[in-house]
């Protein structure tokens, strides 16, 4: 553990105007997941929902949810992350339960090979029902991780352009 990952963290929240993202810096040692937290309430404090959307190597995705800067919720696209870095222990370290055990349906496979079923080979934990209320329930978030060539960047994009900051995310990136 331990291990060096190039990573990305943008938050989007949801205020008086709407949505808007920003990114947040969570490179320094971050002693605990209230912490990050902390600094998620920071991007917009009188947010209603404040989500916090981390990318770590390509692989790992970790979304971190508040409703008014209150009730912490928390979805890992796999438990790997937590043993391979410092910022997955921090995100990932207190979760104990898998995500769901969900069956990746049909709709999850590629369009280049419709005839071959979707396999889960990572591990997902946490609330992956977490953004439901929001459009996207935790089989649909569950079957973006899993499909084949979705990176965590893809799976953002995706969720953002559902919530509406779809735009706002990619002029983030693209800055």
């Amino acid at each position: 553990m331990g291990g060096t990952v190039s990573t990305f963290a943008a938050a989007a929240t949801m205020g008086k105007d709407g949505w808007s993202v920003s990114e947040l810096t969570l490179q320094s040692r971050l002693l605990d997941i209230d912490e990050v937290t902390d600094r998620l309430r920071d991007a917009d404090p009188d947010a209603s929902v404040s989500l916090l959307f981390v990318e770590a190597d390509d692989q790992y995705l970790v979304i971190i949810r508040l409703d008014e800067g209150e009730d912490l919720r928390v979805f890992g696209s796999d438990a790997a992350y937590a043993e391979e870095s410092w910022l997955g222990e921090v995100l990932l370290g207190d979760l104990e339960t898998p995500a769901l055990e969900i069956d990746v349906p049909a709709s999850a496979q590629t369009a280049e090979d419709e005839s071959s079923a979707v396999e889960l080979d990572a591990d997902p934990l946490g609330d992956a029902d977490l953004l439901a209320d929001l459009g996207v329930g935790a089989q649909k978030l569950i079957t973006l991780c899993a499909r084949d060539g979705m990176l965590p960047s893809d799976v953002t994009a995706e969720i953002c352009q559902r919530l509406g900051c779809g735009d706002e995310m990619e002029e983030l990136r693209d800055s």
